[in-house]
């Protein structure tokens, strides 16, 4: 070989590995932003429901309907989306759940009344449901397998970016352009998702196992083929509703419990939430290095027996510093496991259904969700908030004993 061919061949070697790079990152920043469309949308909702219940002269059964339709249609969408990615490509299916989301937040700024915005909420919801599980996958198999856990956890700090976003904007616009405005606003997101997702090229290992498995089944099968996958899954549905069970649980009372307990005001509770969100922030960002030095499982189990232990020590603060703080070490461990799911099943399930396996258990676990915030009401009304949520790291319990009983350690594992 000349000298020539070789300096060629090693400036075509230097191309491609930062090619790879490059399209790493843009995979991460796309993945993250439409997991912050996802935490934007969903609160700014729960801000204008009672906006759009007086313009619109809706009931309260319908004010709440908005919210549980967008869930269900997330869910759905989370399935179905997950399926066709694992089928067709992760970044042609995110760009159509983009897609559907964008044009159908814009169609409830136009909304004349339940009807026609209950049915755009609903498909909204489709376009939401696609976004974690395929954004998760697309991540793990860009990136190597030494940062994977890491760049899942900062696709998972997309949610709480959405969040937080919501809760500073939407006060100071409501009062200004109104609900039909603030859906508009919520476009931005995903159009911003979108022009990044343009540029994105399908993972090589996603590209290689279809072409070798081309005209392959890939479908709900491939999640129980045998024994120990029906395990490993049976497992990752128990984590994720657990995941999910406690968050909802926790978040939407507790700014309740604050007022009514300790008559916390707006500012107070607002002050809370913050110092909340931002103890989950970083509980995401250290998972996804922990995981990465010392395994999956030593990761998720120390942060559950932290969620365990914190849940009972909260419901014993009294002291407003104590419930601030407090709150965020909770919120550290309850939410911070949020940071592994997307390294955890990427390892676990093979390229063929990775996505579908992201996207129908993380979903199964929001479904179950659904019934966190009920769940702990009646407790709380038959036995105090406190008992409630204490009662909580029985939940945690049941997560510690799936994990070492159904979900094995595969970190660093080749996607197969």
């Amino acid at each position: 070989m000349s000298q020539i061919e070789g300096t060629a061949e090693l400036a075509l070697a230097t191309e491609t590995v930062r090619d790879s790079k490059s399209d790493a990152r843009r995979a991460l920043w796309g993945s993250a932003l439409g997991y912050a469309m996802d935490g934007f949308d969903l609160l700014i909702l729960g801000f204008m429901l009672g906006a759009i219940s007086a313009d619109l002269h809706l009931s309260l059964a319908q004010s709440a309907s908005l919210v549980t339709v967008t869930l269900v249609g997330a869910v759905v969408g989370g399935i179905g989306f997950g399926m066709l990615s694992d089928r067709l490509g992760r970044v042609r299916v995110l760009t159509w759940t983009i897609v559907l989301f964008a044009v159908f937040t814009g169609m409830c700024a136009l909304a004349q009344g339940y009807w026609d915005l209950l049915i755009y909420r609903a498909i909204a919801g489709l376009g939401l449901g696609g976004e974690f599980g395929i954004g998760m996958a697309l991540v793990a198999e860009a990136w190597p397998a030494a940062k994977r856990a890491r760049a899942s956890s900062y696709v998972g700090l997309g949610w709480q970016s959405g969040v937080l976003a919501a809760a500073l904007i939407t006060p100071l616009l409501l009062p200004v352009i109104g609900w039909r405005g603030m859906f508009i606003v919520g476009i931005f997101p995903a159009l911003a998702a979108y022009f990044i997702r343009r540029h994105l090229h399908e993972p090589d290992v996603f590209v290689t196992n279809k072409v070798q498995h081309q005209g392959a089944a890939f479908s709900l099968k491939l999640l129980m083929t045998d024994r120990e996958t029906v395990k490993t899954s049976l497992g990752m549905i128990i984590l994720c509703s657990v995941q999910n069970f406690g968050y909802y649980g926790i978040m939407i009372w507790l700014p309740n419990y604050l007022s009514t307990q300790f008559g916390y005001g707006l500012t107070k509770s607002a002050l809370w939430t913050a110092v909340t969100i931002a103890g989950m922030a970083l509980g995401i960002l250290m998972f996804g290095h922990i995981a990465d030095r010392l395994g999956r499982r030593p990761a998720f189990l120390g942060y559950m027996i932290g969620a365990a232990i914190m849940v009972v020590v909260y419901s014993q603060l009294v002291s407003p510093l104590a419930l601030l703080f407090g709150g965020a070490v909770m919120g550290f461990f309850v939410n911070g496991m949020l940071g592994g799911y997307g390294a955890l099943m990427s390892e676990l399930y093979p390229t063929a259904a990775r996505a579908t396996a992201q996207n129908v258990f993380f979903n199964i676990g929001r479904a179950v969700a659904g019934f966190g915030p009920l769940v702990v009401g009646a407790v709380s009304a038959a036995y105090g908030f406190q008992t409630a949520i204490a009662a909580l790291a029985l939940l945690y319990i049941v997560d510690i004993i799936a994990l070492l009983a159904l979900v094995p350690e595969r970190r660093g594992a080749e996607l197969a």
